[in-house]
């Protein structure tokens, strides 16, 4: 992963990638949970790297005056002799080992979701002497789900949902928005459309957990079913702004291209994928009937179909 920086044309920023790589992905392996993904996101100006894992609570950094600030302490044979192998673990990489990322990192943080964190920082050209990046945690708002009593709901079918498709739509959405959120939370003067783009993922983020289905599709790949079939209730106004996400999702991909994130655009057929998928939503809210997936890049149908 550290080699990409070579490959971005950025060697500046291999020393201390390596470095704050090392002590992130360390802290996951003995503190996180699995699964573990390492990825590299941003863009060539700002590379970012991340550090995924199953575990919600975020890294406790150490504040420097604290009492328990090490990074000054020298590490003796005989402190050493006195911890067991668990404390001396914590000794070496809670009490330091943090406060190398921030020693190597421009920024860094934490966005922690439902079912994990992520872990990222931006490498630095080179080993401050003492932590100058600021850590930064973010949220997921878990709150707001709809009350699924209202009688103004509406129920919407989506027949024929491949479950593998709906998976990277969750996958790819879930990186877009934490790409755009973290671009509009570092650099917010040199990218300005991410700081838009977030704030509309954010006014989606609630309809979207709780009328999507996750846990539908969740079920089918646990009893190995292709597809599925969703049934789902909301109101109408509910199910047009998920299908806004239509319109979002192309505007993310144009940024993506004149951006030249490292994040990559949707290809051709996921994009037909969720024009279906989303166009349901919009479509049923209007009164049509569910039309299944057919499996045809494009294949769109018309709202009065």
């Amino acid at each position: 992963m550290v080699s990409r920086c070579v490959d971005l044309g950025r060697l500046d920023l291999r020393e201390c990638a390596e470095l704050a790589i090392s002590e992130l992905v360390s802290n996951a392996v003995l503190h996180g949970e699995p699964p573990m993904r390492l990825c590299l996101s941003g863009t060539t100006e700002h590379p970012r790297f991340e550090v995924r894992d199953a575990s919600t609570i975020p890294p406790q950094p150490i504040q420097p005056g604290s009492q328990l600030d090490l990074t000054d302490v020298e590490i003796t044979e005989e402190i050493v002799d006195g911890l067991d192998d668990d404390q001396l673990v914590s000794l070496l990489t809670v009490g330091r080992g943090l406060d190398i990322v921030a020693r190597a990192s421009v920024v860094w943080g934490a966005e922690i979701e439902e079912d994990g964190k992520t872990v990222w920082f931006e490498p630095a050209a080179e080993l401050a002497e003492h932590s100058r990046a600021e850590y930064q945690v973010t949220r997921t708002s878990f709150a707001g789900i709809e009350d699924h009593t209202r009688a103004d709901q509406i129920a919407v079918q989506v027949r024929g949902v491949p479950v593998e498709a709906f998976e990277r739509f969750q996958d790819h959405y879930r990186d877009l928005r934490r790409e755009v959120r973290l671009l509009a939370l570092a650099h917010e003067e040199d990218y300005p459309l991410a700081k838009v783009l977030s704030e509309h993922f954010d006014a989606l983020e609630t309809p979207l957990r709780a009328n999507m289905g996750r846990e539908q599709v969740a079920a089918a790949r646990e009893a190995g079913a292709p597809t599925t079939d969703l049934r789902l209730r909301m109101t109408p106004d509910a199910a047009r702004q998920i299908a806004g996400l239509i319109d979002l999702m192309d505007a993310s991909d144009d940024f993506s291209r004149a951006q030249r994130l490292l994040t990559a655009p949707r290809s051709t057929d996921q994009r037909a994928f969720q024009i279906w998928f989303l166009g349901e939503f919009r479509r049923q809210a209007s009164g049509a009937t569910p039309v299944p997936w057919d499996g045809t890049p494009g294949a769109a149908p018309s709202a009065g179909r």
